[in-house]
């Protein structure tokens, strides 16, 4: 390969972006010849700043909101994981020109769980808070490991239905309202945003108990508000999204690249960091 294969993650805003120090310790690990930035996106138009960046001689782009769907347009192929999800967060400038959309973050959360964590998904009852692209996006891999039931819960209930619906070929599932979650789950996954204002979806505390696993798939320096709360029911295990973030670049970056990084060292130093 070239010297520095240009790579970067597009969104706005985008400062804040852990993805840039990921890569670049993922290229560093793997020997890769990769140089990798952050790019701040035109919110009024998207693809001249895409176009842009490959004409510097980019190659591949990680997308983070608000540019997700835009992405999926954007693009002239896509996979299976991202015509599912209906937005993608990578995207591969192809050497015949066109661009392969594709999704990681489904990949990013089930391998946390599984591999990071330890936690079989498999003939579990899962619960999923939200219905909004986040949770669209890990549905088609976490419903590959072949749970007992998925229910989705979320405020609209209507866009709970129809997200179930839509992925109602690939197992048992179902949609609710958050006060309507009926049971206890094995695992339940955080997929709204709430935390990051300080606040809990409305879900019956009953639907946790000591066997229960909870995920929030938001993270920062100090626990989760929705963690904080598993933690006080007692839950068995609380786990936040760092790792996923981690897992998920660790995918993009085997796209590109046909190398698979190691991922537990990365996580480890990325969680001090944001620790001090």
């Amino acid at each position: 390969m070239s010297d520095n294969d240009l790579y970067a993650v597009i969104g706005s805003p985008i400062q804040h972006s852990k993805s840039p120090w990921i890569h670049n310790e993922f290229a560093t690990q793997t020997s890769e010849s990769v140089a990798y930035q952050a790019v701040l996106g035109d919110e009024s138009n998207f693809s001249g700043s895409v176009d842009a960046f490959r004409e510097q001689g980019g190659q591949g782009l990680n997308v983070t909101v608000p540019f997700k769907q835009e992405a999926f347009k954007y693009a002239d192929k896509h996979s299976e994981r991202a015509l599912r999800a209906g937005a993608v967060n990578t995207l591969v400038f192809q050497a015949d020109g066109s661009v392969l959309a594709e999704n990681t973050d489904g990949v990013g959360i089930v391998t946390d769980i599984q591999n990071n964590h330890d936690v079989a998904i498999e003939g579990k009852r899962v619960l999923i808070l939200g219905a909004g692209g986040a949770v669209r996006g890990i549905l088609e891999p976490l419903l590959g490991q072949k749970p007992a039931d998925v229910v989705i819960a979320n405020r609209t209930v209507s866009k709970a239905v129809q997200l179930a619906e839509d992925f109602a070929d690939l197992g048992e599932i179902s949609g609710c309202g958050f006060e309507a979650v009926e049971g206890r789950f094995d695992l339940i996954i955080n997929g709204t945003s709430a935390s990051l204002a300080g606040e809990l979806p409305p879900v019956p505390k009953t639907v946790i108990d000591t066997q229960s696993v909870c995920y929030d798939m938001m993270y920062g320096a100090d626990v989760t508000v929705f963690n904080k709360w598993a933690d006080s029911l007692s839950a068995a295990k609380t786990i936040d999204g760092l790792g996923m973030l981690v897992e998920q670049a660790a995918e993009s970056f085997f796209i590109w690249r046909g190398v698979r990084p190691t991922t537990a060292p990365v996580l480890e130093k990325l969680r001090d960091l944001l620790k001090s």
